[in-house]
């Protein structure tokens, strides 16, 4: 799997918008794939806003583990989830692991994946329902699961999971 930069998601956004222009109505939803541990996950391309190669945050004292700090992105301090450790995942840095830059309910936020993978055009009927597993796993956040070709997709819905009381990055008042 190779990893994306900002550039191919703008020129791959381009070509969707070029294409949404010449269709009335496009079926289904794009999303960004990333890896976490040994799973593929994805998210809703629309709420990424960059994808960059990780740096070390400046920590912030008393934070919880997942929270590794924040950046400085082009003048705005930018708080940085690492998706690895939230998710029980060993978050060794290699080079390959990537902050995704996402915008979520008027905030930017970065998210620490193990790598990114590509941008996946997911007709609505190759998503079905994520299972349900009582009380014993949350799955609150999950929009579904895709299979694509021999690869199972984890779909998240990154904006119910970043503004959930037990993440805390964003405040669902005001």
């Amino acid at each position: 799997m190779d990893m994306i930069d900002a550039t191919q998601v703008a020129r791959h956004e381009a070509q969707r918008q070029a294409k949404r222009a010449g269709a009335a109505s496009q079926p289904g939803r794009e999303y960004l794939s990333f890896r976490l541990g040994a799973e593929e996950y994805g998210i809703d391309i629309l709420k990424v806003q960059e994808i960059r190669s990780y740096e070390p945050p400046t920590r912030i004292a008393n934070a919880p583990s997942f929270l590794k700090g924040v950046i400085n992105l082009r003048g705005v301090i930018v708080p940085v989830v690492d998706l690895r450790v939230k998710f029980g995942c060993d978050a060794q840095i290699t080079p390959i692991t990537a902050v995704i830059v996402l915008a979520v309910k008027g905030r930017v936020i970065g998210a620490v994946v193990d790598s990114v993978s590509d941008v996946l055009d997911l007709p609505h009927e190759a998503i079905k329902p994520a299972p349900s597993m009582g009380a014993v796993v949350d799955t609150s956040h999950l929009i579904g699961i895709a299979t694509v070709a021999e690869r199972m997709l984890i779909l998240m819905d990154i904006e119910s999971l970043m503004t959930s009381a037990e993440l805390g990055v964003i405040d669902t008042v005001g």
